[in-house]
C-alpha cells in the first residue's frame, strides 16, 4: 500500500466515528496494538524532544531499503497517535517518506483536537521520522 492509500484508509476509518470521544477511544485502542518497545531502546538517543509525554522512536533499514520504525510512549493517546504515524510510514523507502504529503492529520481533524503541547509533540514525532529517512537516504548515497 502506498503512503497515500494508507492515509485514505485512516480517513475512511475515522469518518465512521461520529464524535471526538469515539475518535479518542479509537486512537487509544490503536495504541494498545503497538508492538512492545524494547526497554533497552528507551534511551535519551531515541527520546523525542518537544513532547509533553515521553516518546521514543527508533528505526532500522531493512535489506530492501525500506525503513521499519518502532515507538512507544508513556501516554495512551500519544501511543495511538504514534501507531497512526507508523501505520503510514512503516515499510516505505526514505524517499517515499520524505516526499509524503502528510494530509490525514488535518483530514481526520486531529490537529484541531490536540492541545498545543500535544500538537508540538506530533510535529516533533513527524520531524524525527523524516530525520531517520534523511539519514538512511544519505547512507544509500554512499
Amino acid at each position: 500500500m502506498t503512503i497515500n492509500e494508507t492515509q485514505d484508509e485512516i480517513i475512511a476509518e475515522f469518518s465512521d466515528l461520529s464524535d471526538w470521544m469515539d475518535r479518542y477511544a479509537y486512537i487509544i485502542d490503536m495504541g494498545n496494538t503497538l508492538p512492545e518497545y524494547p526497554e533497552q531502546d528507551k534511551t535519551p538517543a531515541h527520546l523525542i524532544e518537544g513532547c509533553q509525554s515521553r516518546v521514543w522512536i527508533s528505526a532500522e533499514r531493512e535489506d530492501d531499503g525500506r525503513i521499519r520504525f518502532a515507538a512507544d510512549s508513556d501516554a495512551m493517546i500519544v501511543k495511538g497517535i504514534i501507531t497512526l504515524l507508523l501505520k503510514v510510514f512503516n515499510d516505505h523507502t526514505p524517499q517515499e517518506i520524505l516526499d509524503a504529503d502528510l494530509y490525514f492529520i488535518d483530514k481526520i481533524g486531529l490537529s484541531e483536537h490536540l492541545s498545543p503541547t500535544r500538537s508540538n509533540g506530533l510535529v516533533a514525532m513527524v520531524k524525527q521520522i523524516r530525520n531517520y529517512a534523511r539519514a538512511f537516504k544519505a547512507l544509500e548515497a554512499n
